[in-house]
């Protein structure tokens, strides 16, 4: 999409939390995460948010994109693609050895576009939704009960 920016949301701005909550329905891990990362914004050439990920330093080298999400209406235009391929980029630029995505098992356009991105599957959190949500989660007609987790190495 031509125009499209991609900058860190500045302290001043509102947070993005329609788009936020259209990734993660839990308000309160959202606002746990926003406190541990930094959330990143795609902007359109009109200077609409268009998108938005979080990046979070888990531990020296090991970073993790949390809450990928796309506005609706932008949806199928390669946003969700820049905006985690951005991540991988952020990350190796500070000396990541490791990025972490995790997504659900009923998530299949997310889990085919992280490995397109180079993500691999590394392991299953297993009942991880149904312990961290308060109502069930369905997607594409299957209950979103098991996060899958994948990862880049950069060594």
């Amino acid at each position: 999409m031509n125009g499209l920016k991609i900058n860190k949301l500045k302290e001043s701005e509102v947070l993005p939390y329609d788009l936020l909550l259209s990734a993660d329905p839990n308000k309160e891990l959202i606002d746990k995460y926003l406190k541990e990362g930094e959330c990143f914004v795609a902007r359109n050439e009109n200077n609409v948010i268009v998108g938005e990920y979080v990046l979070i330093k888990k531990s020296g080298e090991i970073f993790e994109i949390i809450n990928v999400a796309v506005d609706p209406i932008y949806q199928g235009k390669g946003i969700g693609k820049m905006l985690v391929l951005d991540a991988i980029v952020r990350a190796r630029d500070r000396c990541a050895q490791k990025i972490e995505i995790g997504t659900g098992n009923s998530s299949f356009p997310q889990l085919a576009l992280y490995q397109k991105c180079g993500f691999r599957i590394v392991g299953v959190d297993t009942d991880f939704f149904v312990k961290n949500y308060p109502e069930p989660i369905f997607e594409n007609g299957i209950q979103c009960r098991d996060m899958v987790r994948l990862s880049i190495h950069f060594t």
